[in-house]
Formats: C-alpha cells, structure tokens, sequence
C-alpha cells in the first residue's frame, strides 16, 4: 500500500487507477468486516472515513440500527478541509455503535476483525479504520477518540494512530458522544503521514463553539525528529500492564536514552480516578446527545399506540445493550439528588486530573504511557463491561484534560501481535508529540 505522502503525488489518472484496484482489494478482504459503505464523495486520493462523521448524500449511522435510513444532509467540517486538499471521502468504516466500545464487536454491522489476527478484536470503536489500514486496504483513515476510540485501535492493529488537543480540530459534522471528550483524528501507516493529514483537518472552525481561534502553523513541513526531549516516564502506571507491555515500555526508554533524549520520571493520579470521572462525564454527556434520537425526526422508527410509546419502542429496537447501558447510568449520575455526588464531583477530579498534567508538563516536553494494558484482545473476550471499561485505563486521563497524544508501534508481543505506546504532549504542541513520535519511530526502525 502506498503511503499518503506517495498519493499526494500521483497524477489524476493514477489516482483513477489506484481507486479501482482498492475496490478489488477491499473485496478480497471483505471478511475483515472493515467497511461498512462504499459510498464514493469526489474523485481525489480515496480516504476512509469513521461512520459517525457526516459526509454529504452518503448513509451515516453511527454503527447503530437507529439511524438506518438517514442520508446525511452535509459535509462535516474535516470534511470539506480534506476536499479543498485534493482527498476524497470512500467508504464508510465500521465502529462501536454510537463510539461506544474498545472492540468493535457492538456495530449494528457485526464485528470488525484484527488483520494481523483475526481471532482477535482491533480495538474500538475505531475499530473499522485501524484494520483497513493495518489491512492494506486504506491508504488512511479518520476515526475519532472520546477516551481512546482512536489510540488503542492503533496499537492493536500495529498502525499511528493521533489524537488533537480538544478545540484544534472542529467538531462540526461529528456525531456526539461525549461533548467534552470527543475529537476527531488521523490513523496513518507511519508518523509522516498521520502529520500530513491532521495538517489537513486542523484549524479553527467558527460553526463549532469549542474550536479554539488560534494561529495555526502546519507541522508536517517543520517535522524534526532530531530534536532531544526531556521526555517523562510513569513506572507506577506499569503495575497494571501484562509483561509484554512492561518490557515494551522498559525497551522503548532505552532506545529514547539512545537517541540522546532526558528520561526523567514522573507521577501521575492512579487510573481508578480517571476511570470514576471518565465513566460519570462520559455517559452523562450521551445521556443528554442521544435523547435526539426518538424515532421521529429521522432515522428507524418503531409503532407505537401514542407518541410515548412511539418514543420508548423506537429507542428500544434502535439502540443496542452497551448504549442502553450508557444512556442509563448517564440519566442516573444526572438525576435529583445524584448530580452534586456523581457529576459535580467528576468535574472536580477531572480539574485535578488536568492540572495533574500540568504539573509534569513543567519540566517535560512529553509523556510516555502505555496505550492499553495488553495486546489484542480475543473476540469475546470483553464481555463483561466492568473489563471493557478498564482496557481504557491509560487513555481516558488524556480526553478529560484535553491533550494530544499519538500511538505508534513499538514491538511485537510474544503472542505475535503488536505492541504500541503513547507519547502525550501539553495541549496545543503538536509539533513536539510529531517530532518526538516520529524520532522514535526511525530509530526503531534503525
């Protein structure tokens, strides 16, 4: 598979070419379950795109049954960005219904398999954009991350995968999960390419109300993998991580040694916190961004015998078990006599959480972190939601405050599949998590 930087040459012909021979491609590996919609938008260089961001005239559904039938009405923000660069949107990948997962298994459409094993998940819930690349049958992707939809899939599946600093890339077009939390990025073949397109994505957007207006200066054309960091390490954040991530990390501080960057070690809250404020904000958000799905203003809509009835049978047959379960305890955590003790409280930890960062970020440049306590899970492994929910433990610190971070793979596992870490970046220095990711991988590559 070419890169996106290769593409970004080719001349309108070869890009014609190269189109019809991904379509043949995509249908040999069609068990992969990795495209959910071949729905073409424009004749540039094919990208494939998450199925919760609007793509004009093209089925987006979230992954969910409830939003069968919908035909989106317009382009989301990236979208158009990506257009106005000479890409074009093709086909739809395959997801978490409504984001909500670490494995993919939860899509209306079925499960997504790993390509580097397929009796394993990829990772969710951008799950579907994570094996198609992986796959060699998508040049790049989209996906987007609310408490690791993009990071973990990534590591999973052996590819980079990048979240933005909450507010650099606009939200508009994005199907809302959790407000706060969710931010739409790249998932690449190597660092190079995940700068490439987050350069085309970012940018302040006066339709999204949490786009930040800041001077924006491209990274891709300033990459410096030479640069020597003071970059912080967590070994207390190891306790919780199988042995194979354990010697991953440990050998990936060696090669940052030699490489001439500062190891210096740090102290973050313990996870358990992250996972109790995520897990509150999280599902209090979807709460209230899934009440607009009601089986009446568009998508699957159920007989009822009174517009009570319509509301709770729509939403019923529409929705699968995790989103329930979602919806419930963001309804309970919200409630009467429950909002100042669930929800007021998360907001207090995740202020702490934040300036948590901070502090590390007074003499760091950057954080290493595990992305997920193992490899690739099983298929089916994850049945039970208090373990789904845990997976996330390394992730979702970095969505509460609002921080960039980039997965790329460091090793693989003696179980054959790969290993991938996270470098984190204070908000808003991309440029430092590229540079720094990208130093690392050519000299893993060495």
């Amino acid at each position: 598979m070419i890169t996106l930087k290769e593409a970004l040459s080719l001349s309108a012909d070869e890009i014609k070419a190269f189109r019809e021979e991904l379509k043949s491609e995509i249908e040999a590996k069609k068990e992969l379950n990795a495209y959910v919609g071949m729905e073409e938008s424009g004749e540039g260089i094919p990208l494939l795109i998450k199925d919760n961001i609007q793509v004009k005239d093209w089925s987006v559904t979230g992954g969910s049954k409830i939003l069968q039938g919908y035909i989106s009405p317009y382009d989301a923000t990236v979208i158009i960005n990506l257009k106005a660069k000479g890409l074009a949107p093709f086909g739809r990948a395959n997801m978490d219904e409504f984001a909500m997962g670490s494995t993919t298994e939860s899509s209306y459409y079925g499960k997504t398999l790993n390509p580097i094993n397929t009796d394993c998940v990829p990772g969710g819930s951008s799950g579907g954009s994570a094996a198609a690349v992986a796959g060699g049958i998508a040049i790049a992707a989209l996906g987007s991350d609310t408490g690791g939809s993009i990071r973990p899939p990534a590591a999973f599946c052996g590819i980079v995968g990048m979240k933005p600093t909450y507010g650099r890339v606009s939200r508009y077009g994005l199907g809302a999960y959790a407000s706060s939390l969710d931010q739409i990025g790249p998932l690449t073949q190597n660092v190079e390419d995940a700068a490439i397109l987050y350069d085309m994505i970012a940018g302040y957007d006066p339709k999204d109300s949490t786009s930040v207006d800041m001077d924006y200066a491209p990274v891709s054309t300033a990459l410096n993998p030479e640069r020597k960091l003071r970059i912080a390490v967590l070994p207390h954040y190891l306790k919780d991580a199988s042995a194979d991530i354990q010697k991953a990390y440990v050998d990936t501080i060696e090669v940052l040694k030699a490489q001439g960057h500062e190891i210096i070690e740090a102290e973050l809250l313990d996870a358990k916190y992250d996972i109790s404020a995520y897990y509150v904000t999280a599902t209090a958000e979807a709460s209230t961004n899934l009440a607009r799905y009601d089986g009446i203003r568009y998508g699957t809509r159920a007989k009822g015998d009174n517009l009570k009835e319509t509301f709770v049978k729509s939403r019923s047959l529409g929705f699968g078990e995790e989103v329930k379960r979602r919806i419930l305890l963001g309804n309970f955590v919200l409630s009467s006599g429950y909002y100042d003790a669930y929800y007021v409280k998360a907001q207090k930890v995740r202020r702490l959480i934040k300036q948590d960062f901070e502090k590390v970020f007074e003499t760091a440049d950057l954080i290493l972190s595990p992305v997920a306590p193992n490899t690739a899970n099983k298929i089916g492994e994850l049945q039970d939601p208090m373990k789904m929910y845990l997976s996330d433990m390394y992730t979702i610190s970095i969505n509460l405050a609002g921080l960039p971070a980039l997965s790329l793979p460091v090793g693989i596992a003696k179980n054959g599949m790969p290993v991938g870490l996270q470098l984190i970046a204070p908000a808003f220095d991309e440029q430092t998590l590229f540079d720094g990711a990208l130093g690392l991988e050519n000299a893993l590559k060495g």
